[in-house]
């Protein structure tokens, strides 16, 4: 979360919004009220095509309507021009771990169009979520690409009454993916391990992980929506010492997105990835077997599970950190399941 978002959701917990300090609370983004500066055009495309659509729906002719459209697209083409060329002379900001608030803001168009219109996202439980300070969100995993984390955050930021950017852990081999890893850090990705798991909620920042790792992400088509294992439980410990509520994520609708019938482990060595998938579109359509399937997403957030009253010594207990790890894949698990039925077909 950015210091400026973290600012903002402070002063409105503490009821602080006048005066001198800095801005009211991020408003929720609702469809027909969304503004995209960001750092690329996306944003002023995204603005015209919906008043387009408005101006169409109040009656007016298809000229009549372009015109009145595009009244305000120059001003915001030059905008955006001016936010590239400032960019690419290295006029941005970006925190430690990369995130760059701006360009994350420029990738919401595409993101919530997957959202609203691709996967068609039904969430559940976003007030489960703090509103501000560390929390940890636990999340089943799949679709070898993190789209499941990119979907949590759009709920977040579409439904949450105060927004925040998540942080959302990754299996390091993805960083060594061209343009990917680029792209993964400034909206929020951060190389998986225990000490920057440690060092955001530290933070104060809202971290996502997937316990399930490579084995949630990697495995087979038929063993869709059965959780593998939550590993020793290190989510836990984590959690525990740093006194962070957790949030169990259940998602459904990723594991249809590339359905994956095969792999080739030579493949996987060449590249360094811990697996190489073959789906039913990929590597058969070249590049365009990387665009997933247009599944029908439900993500839900449970209540959140306190760990602050077991203290910090509560890691130190094996047994313990087990049961409450294996108590959360449960919880996942059934909502697995309840949100499946609720679905029903999976792409109509």
């Amino acid at each position: 979360m950015s210091t400026r978002v973290r600012q903002e959701a402070r002063a409105g917990a503490d009821g602080r919004g006048g005066g001198p300090g800095p801005p009211g609370p991020r408003q929720p983004r609702r469809p027909g009220e969304r503004s995209y500066p960001g750092a690329f055009p996306v944003g002023p495309t995204i603005s015209f095509l919906r008043r387009l659509r408005a101006s169409l729906d109040r009656g007016s002719e298809l000229p009549q309507a372009a015109a009145e459209a595009a009244t305000a697209l120059p001003r915001e083409l030059q905008e955006a021009l001016d936010r590239m060329l400032r960019r690419l002379a290295g006029d941005y900001q970006e925190d430690e771990w990369g995130f760059d608030e701006e360009f994350a803001d420029s990738v919401l168009p595409l993101l919530e169009f997957l959202y609203d219109r691709w996967w068609r996202v039904q969430p559940e439980g976003v007030r489960n979520v703090p509103s501000h300070g560390r929390a940890l969100l636990v999340g089943n995993h799949a679709g070898i690409l993190p789209w499941d984390a990119t979907m949590m955050s759009v709920a977040l930021l579409r439904e949450h009454p105060l927004p925040r950017y998540p942080r959302f852990l990754v299996l390091n081999w993805a960083f060594a993916l061209p343009y990917v890893s680029v792209v993964m850090r400034k909206v929020g990705g951060v190389a998986a391990s225990p000490y920057n798991a440690l060092r955001l909620l530290e933070q104060d920042e809202l971290v996502a992980v997937f316990p399930e790792g490579v084995k949630g992400a990697g495995k087979d088509f038929k063993d869709r929506y059965r959780l593998q294992r939550f590993g020793r439980g290190g989510f836990v410990e984590i959690a525990l010492r740093t006194g962070s509520p957790i949030i169990p994520v259940a998602v459904v609708g990723s594991e249809e997105i590339y359905p994956k019938i095969a792999e080739a482990p030579p493949l996987a060595r060449l590249i360094g990835a811990p697996y190489f998938p073959i789906t039913p579109t990929f590597p058969a359509l070249g590049p365009l077997g990387v665009v997933p399937l247009p599944s029908k997403w439900r993500i839900e957030f449970c209540e959140p599970i306190e760990t602050a009253q077991h203290g910090p010594e509560a890691a130190e207990d094996r047994p313990f950190v087990f049961e409450l790890s294996e108590r959360i894949r449960e919880t996942i698990q059934a909502k697995v399941y309840e949100n499946l039925v609720k679905r029903g077909s999976a792409f109509i």
